[in-house]
């Protein structure tokens, strides 16, 4: 150490190029002949003095000392001078200096750390790149700032087993004072059965909602003209007759007493027309609800008054028991009525003796009122509301006792569905977002409390907006807005008539996910990092073992260390 101080102060003063010869000295490196014979030389270009003169111990001392075992070096004079930056200077900055093959030892504990080494890389190389291609984000919570208007499509697919197609309305209301009531233009409806299987094409109420018009009577009418039927008669009276039209009621109805007149005016008219007995084309008939229940079950009368077109041939069972059969939506005075009576009879061969039960008819389908799926979109302001489906008509009563607002959400969502752009982008985000979209879809809610009951089924929604922020690029950009939902449900007895109600809130926070993409030059930072970091590790590694193996073995054969 004293003598490289020494040699480095004497550097310092004398020679040229001190940087790297005190680099090269501290580091331990060996000196070419050339650096060697120009300190030599700039040693002798020194003026004359005596090794005395020197430092005692010093480099100079010792090469003066010494300068006759340095002959074989050669001086400066034999070398020609080059201008400007030479091959030798160059080399000298070489940092990976080469070592002859034959100077170097291999070993098996050397092999073995090389291979996991190798392996080590291999792997964590993978590891990195699998990182860089990945999706990182970042998740926060900021005000709702966005700017796409007042409005919110909610889009549904609701089926409801037991509701009727012709009295299922859709309503929206909101605390602002909103109340849209019976929404067509943006629903549609479809008869099912019971396991949810479309029995038609698309259901189309027609006038039901319309104001109905009605005859204005004083007072009431003089005798019945229309036949009862009851559970023991009504099939007996459907074979028997082409055409059996038959008016289900109820006697605290208030449409049911007002229709009442008309019916059995109509009836008598055309009794007198198509006489029972001799003609037996058509025949008006009714049915007190109250009394008949069962019957009236069957055949999915849920409002009062309900008429029901019984064709014969035409009511058909499914395999549930159930009738299939038309309905009647027009108006109830009796012109209108007898009208449309005459239209039914119209098609039907005039007949001169009474129609027995082996006449054959042509079968065929009939809309059936059993269930309803109801599914479309409605557009409602960013504020609580609600959205009703429930039974609803301007000139029924309904029994709530027998409403049953059962229903399977297939599909229930807030705001746009994603643009086909931006499918891939969320097939790719897809494992960040969408844990808690759609909550409610493909789950069933059955009222399984007593008939009766008037159960109405309520689901309370918290909405919540999702946006998803790409920073790839020059600037940032928005790649999914959605808006995401939390859902709880509850059966509640009501006294009025049973509803399937959704009650949404949007919260005015907003869940920011913004994509992280790392850059190239720090997927390469890493990679060097980990191939220089191995490298290095196995090297000091491989040095400890390959010294404890020596060790040991100086102490094995008892040599001194």
């Amino acid at each position: 150490i004293v003598l490289r101080l020494r040699l480095s102060f004497f550097v310092l003063l004398y020679l040229p190029n001190r940087s790297i010869f005190i680099f090269r000295l501290f580091l331990g490196i060996p000196f070419s002949r050339s650096i060697l014979s120009s300190s030599l030389s700039r040693l002798h270009s020194l003026p004359s003095q005596s090794p005395s003169c020197f430092p005692p111990f010093s480099i100079a001392a010792i090469c003066c000392s010494n300068a006759s075992e340095t002959a074989p070096f050669p001086t400066p004079t034999s070398q020609p001078a080059m201008p400007g930056l030479s091959s030798s200077r160059l080399k000298s900055m070489d940092f990976y200096r080469k070592i002859p093959r034959d100077l170097t030892e291999a070993s098996l504990s050397g092999a073995g750390l090389s291979i996991v080494a190798a392996l080590a890389m291999v792997f964590l190389f993978g590891m990195e790149l699998s990182n860089y291609l990945a999706v990182n984000t970042s998740t926060s919570v900021i005000v709702d700032n966005s700017s796409d208007g007042e409005f919110l499509r909610i889009e549904f697919n609701i089926s409801f087993p037991a509701l009727s197609c012709e009295f299922a309305a859709v309503d929206v209301s909101d605390v602002l004072g909103t109340n849209r009531l019976n929404i067509t233009k943006t629903v549609r409806k479809f008869s099912i059965d019971h396991d949810l299987r479309p029995t038609g094409a698309e259901f189309h109420s027609g006038s039901t909602m319309h104001l109905i018009k009605h005859d204005e009577y004083v007072g009431e009418h003089e005798g019945e003209s229309s036949v009862i039927l009851n559970a023991r008669n009504f099939d007996v009276f459907s074979k028997q007759f082409p055409i059996l039209v038959v008016n289900f009621y109820a006697p605290w109805c208030y449409w049911s007493n007002r229709l009442k007149p008309s019916w059995e005016k109509a009836a008598k008219t055309m009794a007198e027309r198509y006489d029972p007995e001799t003609d037996g084309r058509i025949i008006l008939a009714k049915v007190d609800c109250t009394e008949e229940g069962e019957l009236c079950r069957r055949h999915h009368i849920q409002g009062y008054p309900s008429i029901r077109i019984f064709r014969k041939g035409s009511d058909l069972r499914d395999e549930h028991g159930h009738h299939e059969h038309e309905s009647y939506y027009g108006d109830r005075d009796t012109d209108t009525l007898v009208q449309t009576m005459e239209t039914l009879v119209a098609p039907i061969p005039a007949l001169h003796h009474k129609l027995d039960n082996s006449t054959q008819s042509i079968k065929r389908p009939a809309p059936s009122t059993g269930g309803c799926r109801v599914e479309g979109y409605v557009r409602v302001k960013k504020v609580p509301g609600n959205l009703i489906i429930s039974a609803r008509s301007g000139s029924h009563s309904f029994d709530t006792s027998l409403m049953n607002m059962s229903h399977v959400v297939s599909h229930l969502s807030f705001g746009l569905k994603f643009a086909p752009k931006a499918l891939v982008d969320a097939k790719r985000l897809m494992p960040y977002i969408g844990r808690s979209h759609d909550r409610l879809n493909g789950r069933a809610f059955v009222n399984q409390r007593d008939v009766g009951a008037n159960v109405t089924i309520e689901h309370y929604l918290q909405v919540v907006k999702t946006e998803v922020v790409s920073r790839r690029g020059s600037r940032d950009h928005t790649i999914i807005e959605e808006y995401e939902y939390t859902a709880h449900s509850s059966l509640a007895e009501s006294v009025d008539i049973p509803v399937a109600k959704f009650h949404f809130e949007l919260s005015p926070m907003q869940v920011l996910i913004t994509e992280l993409p790392k850059s190239f030059s720090h997927f390469i930072t890493n990679v060097c990092a980990i191939i220089g970091g191995i490298f290095t590790v196995a090297g000091i590694l491989d040095s400890l073992l390959h010294n404890t193996i020596r060790l040991v073995k100086k102490v094995e054969l008892g040599k001194n260390f």
